[in-house]
């Protein structure tokens, strides 16, 4: 395989979120998203020919515009309020226990709970998604490399590659989940228009569906997305979003496509799916954000697509075929054995 030629953004503080577990249909289970995954693609991109680069603090501002800034203060402060609150006691980790969703408010206006154990909830959409003492220096430290990528590739670089973790793109402008606190995708996005870059698509090709990138942008015309996963109808993750009548909304309206899959889905359904999101970016934008996770290849826990190594080299390839300078942030992954493998296969159809 030829030389990987490409700036890889690092920071060694990605391995201090340690999840240590996720809470699942009540029980609680090993946490996947490993601080090994950030290691392991590290090596192989190195291995591969790649040049590592550190991150740059240059996310901060721009979270205060993809997020709603008391969601990052809550991500800043809720370990600590924890630990303050005596609740390592009962749970090492933050886990909520109550939501403030429409349902229960019903157009009452939200309030900022008192007991931390009822904050806790506040921000955070499912079970699975534990803070501790690491992840706010983990989820910004990941920030700020989606940021340095951008501006690599803004000064001139063809592409760069964000190490991000943990991942971004199930985080909204008011709420993290999915393994997800920080979206470094809408960060690297928002970096390219600071630096004077028009218009911009994210491309995600994660196996699920990037509803937190998705809301971020859905009503503006200036941002691109589109996404090819598994099908949240089938009863996949996020379930309530990656639709194909999700198509944008206000000023936004068909600046979003879909392209939700079967299950069981392999290289050839997946490749027409990156294809038709080719198409739909082609003569529209100034440069793309890849959103790449890699958790559709067929030896993932996460997902039930089956998507070879060969076909990842083809969705790379695929998008190359845009010219159009690119900023991949990586999202999902859960296979360590062939995490490494995966992403160098895409980045080298991308960059060759």
């Amino acid at each position: 395989m030829a030389k990987l030629d490409l700036p890889v953004v690092w920071s060694d503080e990605v391995l201090r979120h340690l999840p240590d577990a996720e809470i699942w249909i009540g029980v609680r289970t090993p946490g996947t998203e490993l601080p090994e995954r950030a290691t392991v693609l590290r090596a192989a991109l190195v291995g591969a020919g790649a040049r590592l680069v550190q991150a740059r603090p240059l996310a901060d501002e721009l979270l205060g515009q993809a997020h709603d800034p008391a969601l990052v203060a809550h991500l800043r402060d809720i370990y600590r309020e924890w630990v303050d609150g005596g609740y390592l006691e009962y749970q090492n980790r933050v886990v909520p226990y109550v939501f403030p969703t429409e349902a229960m408010l019903e157009g009452l206006p939200l309030r900022r709970p008192t007991a931390v154990h009822a904050r806790a909830g506040q921000f955070c959409y499912d079970t699975m998604t534990l803070v501790g003492p690491g992840t706010w220096p983990a989820a910004q430290a990941a920030a700020h490399a989606a940021a340095t990528a951008a501006d690599l590739v803004a000064a001139g670089e063809r592409a760069a590659y964000a190490l991000c973790r943990p991942p971004g793109h199930h985080a909204t402008r008011t709420g993290f989940g999915g393994s997800c606190y920080l979206n470094n995708a809408a960060v690297a996005v928002l970096a390219l228009q600071r630096a004077g870059v028009g218009r911009v698509a994210v491309i995600d090709v994660d196996a699920h569906h990037g509803n937190g990138t998705q809301s971020i942008f859905y009503d503006r015309a200036d941002v691109l997305y589109t996404s090819v996963h598994v099908d949240p109808g089938a009863g996949w993750f996020p379930h309530y979003a990656g639709f194909a009548d999700e198509t944008g909304t206000g000023a936004g309206e068909g600046a979003n496509l879909n392209l939700p899959i079967a299950p069981g889905s392999g290289d050839q359904p997946w490749l027409a799916g990156v294809r038709r999101m080719a198409e739909f970016v082609a003569g529209r934008a100034d440069a793309i954000v890849l959103s790449l996770g890699v958790d559709a290849a067929a030896d993932d826990p996460e997902s039930p697509l089956q998507v070879t190594e060969q076909g990842y080299h083809d969705t790379g390839a695929i998008l190359a075929e845009l010219g159009l300078p690119a900023v991949a942030v990586h999202e999902g992954g859960y296979h360590l054995p062939t995490l490494g493998s995966l992403t160098v296969a895409t980045l080298t159809g991308l960059t060759h």
